[in-house]
């Protein structure tokens, strides 16, 4: 579905900004320039070298999105279960497996066909919601909303939000249903194993 494709397109697109945005809407836009300055005239060298497109994305990416948040909400109950070092390997391999599966889409990124909506939050917020549509080739304008927490003053993202779907519960309702049938050590060696082998690749 076109959809997905512009799911992994604009994923990414939102890490690329300003260390020192001054707003969520600064953030979001910053993440549309940096990223489309980043992969300008280089999108036949990273789909041939794929070590260089995680290594571009894992650059952006790592100093700008809490891992930890994102992975203790899609663990849910279980985060409160698993050991200090469990957790630890979750969420390192939690964000592998979100680098990696999301990959290609950053070469689908089209900075034209995003719209970033004023953003209507106060200064103080905690956490917070930006709203963007995305044009597909059909014309089709596509909600996509993106969560941010407040750190020390940083906006970092946690989530993302297509057409009401959110990646966080998606990926929470197919870890739960694992971890259920198979345990958390399982399901933490499996995306260990997965990143090992796409990292190789």
């Amino acid at each position: 579905m076109k959809i997905k494709k512009y799911l992994v397109t604009i994923l990414f697109a939102v890490f690329a900004l300003n260390a020192h945005a001054q707003s969520p809407t600064d953030l979001i836009e910053g993440a549309a320039d940096t990223l489309a300055q980043r992969i300008d005239g280089r999108k036949d060298e990273f789909r041939q070298n794929r070590a260089a497109l995680y290594q571009m994305i894992d650059d952006i990416l790592l100093p700008r999105f809490d891992r930890d948040y994102a992975a203790q909400l899609v663990l849910g109950r279980t985060w409160r279960t698993a050991s200090a070092a469990q957790r630890k390997r979750f969420v390192d391999a939690f964000y592998r497996a979100l680098l990696h599966r999301y990959a290609d889409g950053v070469l689908e990124f089209d900075q034209s066909k995003i719209e970033i909506l004023p953003y209507r939050g106060g200064d103080d917020d905690k956490r917070t919601t930006v709203r963007t549509f995305v044009t597909l080739d059909d014309g089709t304008r596509v909600p996509v909303n993106y969560a941010l927490v407040n750190r020390d003053g940083k906006w970092l993202m946690f989530d993302v939000t297509i057409e009401g779907i959110s990646y966080v519960r998606n990926f929470r309702a197919e870890m739960n249903s694992e971890i259920n049938e198979k345990g958390l050590e399982a399901v933490i060696e499996r995306l260990e194993a997965e990143a090992a082998a796409n990292d190789a690749s």
